[in-house]
């Protein structure tokens, strides 16, 4: 058994392990990361940008959203189920991460909002060819795997981690394997930062509402299986609120696709039923689209247009920009189109008539009927006294060709599991410390409870990034009080 020592072992290479490992190396320690996969960055090589509160970015567009306000609204949303004090600590942090990432050579877009009802909180990252989007953060964890490595930080990759060392309840280091085989790695304390479990559909099944492949088609990042979630729990953690960071997409199409420009819009939604659900000017917040999706038959629902809506979309633009999409237009989604018609789909119909949209969705007949009865003449109207829907997103549906695209619950991974303090120490479920053990991102990341808070966007990078810091800076404040 091969043997090695450092004042910290961090469990996992991605946001929230570099930013533990970087702010520990930075303090002068000895650093060890134990990576599972044969990359670093785990599921933020996929993300956008990370939160960010009072910085100087915001301050030169006169963005005036105070830390105050950020905090307030925060624990509004999670109706004060969330740590108030890691809160905190987190968004008053923000801030200066942004400048410690960009000290690292990390440039930023802009400060962005998500929709139109949120705060401009989500620094998107701007990669070093092409324009913002999706993976951008992937520039982000090169700059950060530099830095670590620049600060002598030992990245272990295809070393994934067995068990935690314990020695009469403290946490001193972990085995693990690689090609080479067994090795343990001892340390003054351990970081755990695995990424969470979107990559489990057994984790999901037995801790959220949902079963992967049935109603809910997330993101899957290859080896993000909750294992640093069981050692946590093996070691004496407790549970803390477990879900998916839920969205909406067409079943199975990567998310965002080209094929949703013209449905991902305020038009007609129905359930199985035939019936609306919703006001679909909600359409624009993914996380309370997703609520009201989730609550309908088999969790499927259509959105409905004709070829005088995709016409009119294609003349005069989408009524809805989404940040992800911005960059993409009709044209996009036509050649989508052709394709999902040419090779045949399961998310997007097409049909001459009404019955035979039914019929090929799959959605009640005679329900269908008499929703578009009523939501027609609410057009005509310009009244919708079913839910409110302003009178310019009051399209009628009568024309000559009629489509119908599919949703279903989507996540972009998972959330939480690892119960923690506002120092990020690992705790049990009666709040006592386990001494030596930190856990940081995904793994811990309970403060979204129960949706994720997309009135301030950047919370998944945004926390996991500001919580390894805080985990890597009072790591080393514990060894130095073994001292």
């Amino acid at each position: 058994m091969r043997e090695f020592d450092a004042d910290i072992a961090v469990i996992g290479g991605g946001a929230a392990g570099l930013a533990a490992a970087i702010t520990a190396a930075e303090k002068g320690a000895k650093v060890i990361v134990l990576e599972k996969a044969n990359t670093t960055g785990g599921c933020a090589n996929m993300a956008m940008g990370l939160l960010g509160v009072e910085t100087k970015l915001q301050k030169e567009r006169l963005i005036d959203l105070t830390r105050e306000r950020a905090f307030e609204k925060f624990m509004d949303y999670t109706h004060w189920r969330s740590d108030a004090r890691l809160v905190k600590n987190y968004i008053y942090q923000s801030s200066e991460t942004i400048e410690w990432l960009q000290d690292m050579g990390v440039e930023f877009a802009l400060p962005s909002k998500y929709f139109p009802g949120s705060e401009a909180t989500w620094h998107i990252i701007k990669p070093k060819t092409g324009n913002p989007g999706l993976r951008a953060a992937a520039t982000m964890i090169k700059a950060m795997t530099e830095r670590a490595e620049e600060l002598g930080v030992t990245i272990m990759l295809e070393t994934p981690v067995k068990n935690l060392i314990k020695d009469n309840g403290d946490i001193i280091g972990v085995t693990a394997s690689d090609k080479e085989g067994e090795l343990e790695v001892y340390a003054g304390a351990v970081i755990i930062s695995t990424g969470g479990f979107g990559d489990s559909p057994e984790f999901i099944k037995k801790y959220t509402p949902y079963e992967w492949g049935k109603d809910l088609y997330s993101y899957r990042i290859p080896g993000l299986t909750g294992d640093g979630i069981q050692m946590a729990w093996d070691a004496g953690a407790g549970k803390d609120y477990m879900d998916m960071e839920l969205v909406f997409f067409a079943p199975n199409t990567g998310g965002y696709a080209p094929i949703e420009l013209p449905f991902r819009q305020p038009n007609l939604f129905v359930n199985l039923d035939g019936k609306r659900f919703y006001n679909e000017e909600v359409v624009e917040n993914p996380v309370f689209s997703v609520n009201a999706i989730a609550r309908q038959k088999n969790r499927v629902v259509f959105s409905i247009v004709d070829d005088k809506i995709l016409k009119r979309y294609e003349e005069n633009g989408l009524d809805l920009i989404n940040v992800v999409t911005s960059s993409m237009d009709m044209s996009y989604f036509n050649q989508e189109m052709e394709e999902h018609v040419k090779n045949g789909s399961d998310v997007l119909f097409v049909a001459d008539t009404i019955e035979e949209l039914a019929e090929k969705t799959g959605i009640d007949k005679e329900g269908l009927a008499e929703t578009l009865k009523q939501y027609n003449e609410a057009c005509q109207s310009g009244l919708d006294e079913e839910f409110n829907k302003k009178k310019r997103y009051l399209k009628p549906i009568d024309g000559h060709k009629f489509y119908a695209l599919k949703f279903a619950p989507s996540a972009y991974g998972s959330m939480g599991g690892i119960k923690i303090n506002e120092k990020t120490e690992v705790i049990t479920e009666q709040a006592d410390i386990i001494p030596g053990l930190y856990a940081a991102g995904t793994d811990a990341y309970s403060i979204c409870n129960p949706d994720y808070v997309f009135v301030l966007p950047g919370n998944s990078l945004g926390f996991a990034v500001n919580s390894g810091r805080m985990a890597g800076k009072h790591a080393i404040e514990y060894i130095k009080s073994l001292d």
